[in-house]
């Protein structure tokens, strides 16, 4: 009892706790284990991180391990790539893990048996920007990829254009009056009328042709009269009167057949006939029966249509190969089925500045009458007619600089060349250089190969080489958890047998 104090605590616990906490003691020291075990976090997290790098950063492997070799060991092995998604790049074959597709070579990486990879044919190197495409035979079917045969055949540049029917100004005739005086009759009455050469046209009433009937008559008569005159001036002159009276009826377009009944009868006539010079179509009339006329009047318009020309308008590039003489074909739409051939007759010497075009005349024959004026035609004409190397127009690829063609060099691989093109028509062109007679060309899903030679070029580019570029772009994998991975074989990279991915 004597040990206890009055509060009811031993002595010696009260000198324990005057003393403080003991080093070591359980339960002591709190701060300084939170400290402990967030180091040791940091610490397991690096570890982790450089591990996932090892495995998946190419560039950190390499500065970590150098493989034998250097560079050259790494990008001296085979490549494969997926034609879908060109950033899956493996060094194994294989298929795609996204679209299952099998994995293609990439073009330039080297072989186990060292054996080189094709080039643009004939030691030319493929154009800049473009690499030669290996596909295989299974894919290049799978994708549609057609080849034709390239030949040496005539080729010519069709042209093509719209024109509308014209009569032929050389056709046109007008029936005009050289003397005053009235019409009498009209054995034409409307326009459009079928008239042939000789047929009566209309009656012409005049008092100079009267008097010049009467005229021609009596010097007709004075001929017969110094026919026994002993003097030959005197018969001369009368002959001459006649003769004089006879040509100014002709000059008035009085016909002979009018002329030779005035001969026959004596008799003089109160109209003349004026006859039809040509065959064709009324295509003007400026009278009426009674209308009164006056020398140099038009009074009808005859047009003959049996040929008529076709006025077409050609743009700039097109009317500097054509000439004069160069055979054409038409066409019309009321007519589909016919075709006619006639050639070019008139160039004329002045564009349109309205629409930048030149008009140019054709020369058609119309039989049956199937040309009207004033309709529409199709005229056709081949230009440029040569003879050369011609594939198929769609095997052409335009970049706007320059023509690019992939020719089939066999096994599923096309080789991009540049070529010149020249005359081009009928779904074909002339090929001036890049492939010769013989060559197969791709003329199916271009564009695929197209887009598939530029990836390819630009994958190697990007190396600096021709070994196949390490992925720029690397497959994404899910994020690693606290626990060590597993052996991670992520595609594109090298082998790490031997450096802890046995784990």
């Amino acid at each position: 009892m004597s040990d206890e104090r009055k509060d009811g605590k031993p002595e010696d616990t009260e000198a324990k706790e005057a003393a403080g906490p003991q080093r070591g003691a359980p339960g002591t020291g709190r701060g300084g284990s939170s400290r402990f075990f967030l180091v040791l976090s940091v610490i397991l997290g690096l570890l982790l991180a450089g591990v996932v790098a090892f495995y998946n950063i190419p560039a950190f492997h390499v500065l970590l391990h150098p493989h034998a070799g250097g560079d050259n060991a790494a990008t001296t092995a085979d490549k494969y790539t997926c034609g879908m998604h060109p950033f899956i790049i493996t060094d194994k074959p294989g298929n795609c893990p996204i679209c299952g597709m099998a994995l293609t070579k990439i073009e330039g990486s080297a072989t186990p048996s060292g054996d080189e990879v094709k080039g643009s044919g004939a030691g030319v190197a493929p154009p800049e920007g473009y690499a030669t495409v290996q596909v295989g035979m299974e894919r290049a079917q799978m994708a549609g990829i057609q080849s034709a045969t390239a030949v040496r055949e005539a080729i010519s540049h069709p042209v093509r254009a719209v024109g509308i029917v014209v009569p032929d100004e050389r056709r046109v005739r007008r029936i005009q009056s050289k003397v005053e005086g009235w019409v009498e009759k009209l054995h034409t009455n409307f326009v459009g009328q079928m008239v042939t050469k000789g047929q009566p046209l209309l009656e012409i009433y005049s008092p100079d042709l009267v008097a010049t009937q009467r005229e021609y008559l009596l010097a007709r008569a004075g001929v017969d009269r110094m026919k026994e005159s002993p003097y030959e001036d005197a018969r001369e002159m009368s002959s001459g009167l006649a003769q004089a009276a006879r040509t100014r009826l002709k000059l008035f377009d009085v016909p002979e057949s009018s002329i030779e009944e005035l001969e026959r009868t004596g008799k003089v006539r109160r109209t003349v006939t004026l006859n039809a010079p040509v065959s064709g179509y009324v295509t003007g009339k400026d009278v009426f029966e009674g209308t009164r006329v006056m020398p140099g009047m038009d009074l009808l318009t005859v047009t003959d249509l049996s040929r008529v020309w076709i006025d077409a308008d050609l743009y700039e590039y097109e009317a500097q190969a054509v000439r004069v003489g160069q055979t054409a074909t038409l066409e019309t739409v009321a007519d589909p089925g016919g075709k006619l051939k006639g050639r070019v007759a008139f160039i004329y010497p002045t564009f349109s500045p309205e629409t930048r075009t030149l008009k140019v005349r054709f020369d058609f024959p119309n039989p049956g009458l199937r040309l009207k004026p004033q309709m529409y035609a199709n005229v056709a004409l081949d230009l440029h007619s040569v003879t050369g190397v011609v594939v198929p127009d769609s095997a052409l690829i335009e970049t706007g600089v320059r023509v690019i063609a992939f020719v089939d060099s066999g096994a599923g691989s096309f080789e991009p060349r540049e070529v010149k093109v020249g005359v081009r028509g009928g779904g074909k062109a002339q090929i001036l250089s890049g492939v010769k007679a013989g060559e197969k060309v791709a003329v199916g899903a271009n564009f695929l190969l197209d887009s598939e030679s530029k990836l390819r070029a630009a994958l190697t580019k990007m190396t600096g080489g021709a070994s196949a570029p390490p992925p720029t772009q690397p497959q994404t994998t899910p994020s690693p958890k606290p626990q060590p991975p597993p052996k991670p074989q992520p595609q594109g990279q090298v082998d790490h047998t031997g450096h802890g991915g046995g784990r």
